[in-house]
């Protein structure tokens, strides 16, 4: 009975990876890339891969989850603490179309961007009674970056849907040390930008927002442009093998139209996020 239940298992698992693949393996295809970004957001791995790192394996890649503290909103001076995933892909190797990804991060990198946010609802925030809720975003894009030994840059876009529509994005840069084999450190500049559709659905109040509000909130239709600038740090420490915590912190101030924003006032405009994680690197042979 054990037995069967482990090969039941070692199916679902498979099944899942293989699922995993057939959806981002024409975006891997198509943009020679290998790795889906989520909330947490490693680079992603070279266009020139080492396909003898993993042996006979055709998929790998990693799942874990992360605490992440961050404002409640954008603009708010209040925080909440949410289990975030972490999903990447590390290396792919589909027959026929060939192999992406690698160990060695070095080099020109592209890949897919996914980005994420939760609907807000004003009768959960007090301070935000009269504006309307906005549903969640979801963000689909494309993120490039070049890394050396000691440093790296990087940029990415994505559309953005549902709640707010738009172009968003960020860039930014970062310098990188490697104190052992097993821990990397990160941290540099970064910058967002969004278009003036995705920043009137969060940053915006409308004349009937502004009357419902009772006054608090004047009227308001922000523009495009950069969002907000900062820093940002990460470490990554291989605890034991394929095993790894991940830490991420960040600081972000609001910045132009976004700033300005009646409800970035009645908030905060410096924002703060961190976040502690685990993972597992997984490796199977798929075909």
């Amino acid at each position: 009975m054990r037995r069967e239940w482990l090969e039941y298992q070692d199916m679902i698992v498979r099944t899942g990876a293989l699922a995993l693949a057939l959806v981002f393996g024409s975006s891997l295809a198509a943009t020679a890339a290998d790795h889906v970004a989520g909330p947490y957001d490693p680079n992603p791995a070279p266009l020139a891969p080492a396909a003898s790192d993993y042996g006979d394996a055709d998929f790998v890649f990693e799942l874990g989850i992360s605490g992440f503290v961050s404002p409640d909103y954008e603009g708010s001076d209040e925080y909440q603490i949410t289990p975030v995933p972490i999903v990447s892909i590390e290396y792919l190797s589909i027959p026929g179309i060939g192999a992406f990804g690698g160990r060695d991060g070095r080099g020109f990198s592209i890949g897919p961007s996914f980005g994420y946010t939760g609907e807000r609802e004003a009768s959960d925030f007090p301070e935000l009674a009269g504006l309307t809720d906005v549903d969640a975003t979801y963000e689909l894009g494309l993120k490039a970056s070049y890394e050396w030994e000691n440093a790296e840059i990087y940029g990415a876009a994505r559309y953005a849907f549902g709640g707010a529509e738009g172009l968003v994005g960020d860039i930014g840069a970062n310098v990188i040390a490697r104190p052992t084999e097993r821990l990397i450190l990160k941290a540099g500049p970064t910058a967002s930008f969004a278009s003036s559709d995705y920043t009137d659905a969060y940053f915006g109040v409308t004349p009937s927002e502004a009357f419902a509000s009772g006054g608090r909130f004047t009227t308001y239709a922000p523009k495009g442009g950069f969002k907000s600038v900062g820093v940002a740090a990460s470490a990554r420490y291989e605890i034991f093998t394929d095993w790894f915590v991940n830490a991420d912190a960040s600081y972000e101030r609001l910045v132009g139209d976004a700033k300005d924003s009646p409800i970035v006032k009645a908030g905060d405009e410096n924002q703060y996020t961190f976040g502690l994680g685990i993972s597992r690197r997984f490796s199977l042979d798929l075909f």
